[in-house]
């Protein structure tokens, strides 16, 4: 496979970058992470370039490119220093509507998607139910023609901004509870959801919430996709979730070596550049290789995504390798500006604090070893 860009990737990335250049908004992303506020500034100028709209097909208005193009422009972005979890491209949510939701779905979801705005905050995790999906609890109760939810959910991302939830439920049809899950699409502003706000050590500028679910009232037309196959609906969720994830640590990671780099070829000790000491040129030589392993890994995932090939192994390979080689070139590039970088004045702390999430959501670093291992060992005999 050649992974050399082609001409329209190379444009879209040149046009991203200079949306960066003039928006100058390292500034305001310092602000805004101070404030706990959403980057609305930022999302604006990539809105206007019309960056929202990639992935989403024609026919709804937006521009059809393929899962590695919005790979690579979602690395990108990260890489010029956009803060994680506010990336305005919702692929996972678009992929999701696209293939389970019905037209009227479509239609609400891929509106707000091409205005940039996060369409559905997902209703997965429970304070129960993490890794253990099958603990989920929350009901769909079907009475009067009407369908009523109720439970609690937790870690809910942008619950605050989300038009919609995507909500995982027990339909109280089938024993087994895989085979029991559904999936509802509702309004957040339905009476009785309540939310709550979680105080994280990072992601400052993107609200993460508790959910609570009191007979939330929906139509069984609500339902997305097929009565009591949300579990594996949720399962292609998590392919492409983790595929844009691992765009934000591959951006991360080059955002912070790039910045390290820089620093090296001009910090003065002793006489000379740190940069001329082999225990430094030791930290960036590493930190190139992880990055460049990281690209081709996801590289290669995408594009058998968008060439029909599963990749159920590969989005938990890619999931567990970037997650964790990208904290640890983010935290070389702390360690090689020294005192500075563990000051806010120093963007490599905010990616610091931010990046360590991606080795919990979206699955586990010991998920990942599960969900990959036992498909490999089955694949060995």
């Amino acid at each position: 496979m050649d992974f050399r860009k082609t001409e329209e990737q190379e444009l879209l990335l040149e046009s991203l970058r200079t949306v960066f250049e003039r928006g100058n908004f390292e500034d305001y992303f310092k602000e805004c992470d101070e404030t706990h506020q959403f980057p609305d500034k930022a999302v604006e100028a990539l809105v206007e370039a019309g960056f929202s709209t990639l992935g989403i097909p024609e026919e709804f208005g937006g521009t059809s490119v393929d899962i590695l193009t919005q790979v690579m422009v979602a690395e990108e972005a990260h890489a010029q220093g956009y803060p994680s979890l506010c990336w305005i491209n919702y692929s996972t949510e678009v992929d999701d509507i696209l293939t389970f939701g019905n037209e009227e779905q479509r239609e609400k979801v891929l509106a707000y998607a091409l205005e940039g705005r996060k369409p559905f905050t997902l209703g997965f995790t429970e304070p129960q139910a993490g890794s253990d999906s099958a603990a989920m609890s929350t009901t769909a109760t079907k009475r009067d023609g009407k369908v009523y939810i109720n439970g609690h959910k937790t870690f809910n991302t942008s619950a605050d901004r989300a038009p919609f939830m995507l909500c995982v439920c027990r339909s109280g049809v089938n024993e087994n509870p895989y085979k029991d899950f559904s999936m509802y699409l509702f309004p957040m502003d339905s009476p009785g959801v309540t939310i709550e706000k979680l105080d994280k050590i990072g992601n400052h500028m993107c609200g993460t919430y508790e959910v609570y679910l009191d007979d939330v009232e929906c139509e069984e037309s609500d339902l997305v996709g097929e009565e009591c196959k949300g579990f594996y609906q949720l399962m292609k969720n998590f392919e492409v979730e983790r595929l844009t994830l691992c765009a934000a640590n591959v951006g991360m990671a080059r955002c912070a070596y790039d910045e390290a780099a820089r620093y090296a070829a001009q910090r003065m000790q002793f006489g000379k550049t740190i940069g001329s000491f082999q225990l430094v040129q030791e930290k960036i030589v590493d930190m190139r290789i992880k990055i460049e392993n990281m690209q081709n890994m996801l590289y290669k995932a995408a594009w058998k995504k968008d060439h029909g090939e599963s990749i159920m192994v590969d989005s938990s390979l890619v999931k567990r390798y970037t997650s964790r080689a990208a904290f640890e070139v983010i935290d070389e590039a702390l360690q090689i500006m020294g005192g500075i970088g563990y000051t806010n004045d120093c963007r490599i702390a905010r990616l610091w604090r931010d990046q360590r999430v991606y080795r919990i959501m979206a699955g586990t670093d010991e998920i990942m070893v599960h969900t990959a291992g036992r498909a490999l060992v089955k694949e060995a005999r």
